[in-house]
């Protein structure tokens, strides 16, 4: 995930690894975790090796190989940036946690930048952006609403919802973890302001200035929505919109973590949650977000509401004011 990760620093077990990682390739994933079982032997302390071992008994079929490959890299990866508190949880061997994995999303991300536009547009069918934009737009004309003050885009990567944002937007405000991709959606001058932060700490910074708050496929790494939804709702001015993207599951559990790494939310779970965070649901759909290894992977689209008018609790009016009945 890093380039340190690459090198193990012996020669020997390097060469191994790298075999093992042609075996991978060709489909030989069992032969791979023996022989990276081996370079291990010889490097011990490769923290990049053990999440290999643990990718190929994985593939293998081996769960217990991959537990016990997740548990020594866990132990001597002290940033998380290889995810294996995560990788135990989904399978449950662990606690999953209620935040973000900042460690390991930072760098899964700052990896992944310059390939994500054609991994996801071009091979995954990804298509967010366009489904939440088709939703902000209809409620637009709804509201009477021909253009937003101040938007921020959360998770903004490299700028796939701030380009069908762009016409509609005074000011758009990119936020996001990776470095990296930061670095690629500037090159394409969409954004206004960009930002490298993690989400619920921006959010807990301001108060009541947008308008408009956009998370396509940022959540399903966040965990709970509770967190990140108490953070978001005094961002938003009084009749601000936030429109976002959760993976979808049917299970009886509020949200559920998936070999991705990727969290689901129930829907009945999500509901509640909007619920109890103030807002108003404006629109609640499902649909096909992407394509996973050739299967369709269902989330929900969400589009809500914080009230124009809110109502003022007795205590907090000045001494002498008024209360309505």
């Amino acid at each position: 995930m890093i380039k340190a990760s690459y090198s193990s620093g012996d020669v020997i077990a390097d060469r191994r690894a790298d075999y093992a990682r042609m075996l991978a390739e060709s489909g030989d994933h069992a032969a791979a975790a023996e022989l990276m079982d081996q370079a291990l032997d010889l490097a011990p302390d490769w923290a990049g090796g053990w999440d290999l071992a643990g990718s190929f008994h994985e593939k293998a079929g081996n769960v217990a190989g991959a537990i016990a490959a997740w548990r020594k890299l866990e132990a001597l990866d002290d940033e998380g940036v290889f995810g294996a508190r995560l990788k135990l949880a989904a399978y449950g061997a662990g606690p999953a946690g209620q935040g973000t994995a900042v460690g390991y999303v930072e760098a899964l991300f700052d990896q992944y930048a310059p390939k994500f536009e054609d991994s996801l547009v071009g091979k995954l069918g990804y298509q967010v952006p366009d489904l939440l934009d088709t939703l902000v737009s209809e409620e637009m004309a709804k509201l009477g609403i021909e253009r937003f003050g101040k938007v921020l885009d959360l998770g903004c990567g490299t700028g796939l919802m701030g380009e069908k944002l762009r016409s509609r937007v005074e000011h758009l405000e990119g936020i996001d973890i990776s470095a990296a991709m930061i670095a690629e959606t500037a090159r394409k001058g969409i954004y206004d302001a960009l930002q490298k932060a993690e989400l619920v700490a921006t959010l807990n910074a301001r108060r009541a200035d947008a308008d408009l708050v956009t998370a396509a496929d940022v959540l399903i790494y966040c965990g709970a929505l509770e967190p990140v939804l108490a953070a978001l709702v005094p961002a938003l001015k009084p009749g601000g919109l936030v429109a976002f993207s959760l993976e979808e599951h049917e299970g009886e559990e509020a949200l559920f973590l998936r070999p991705s790494l990727r969290y689901a939310h129930s829907p009945t779970a999500a509901r509640e949650a909007l619920i109890d965070a103030g807002l108003e649901i404006v629109r609640f759909e499902t649909a096909v977000m992407r394509y996973d290894r050739g299967l369709p992977i269902t989330g929900m689209l969400v589009v809500a509401r914080r009230p124009a008018a809110e109502m003022i609790a007795a205590n907090d009016v000045p001494d002498g004011g008024d209360v309505a009945a």
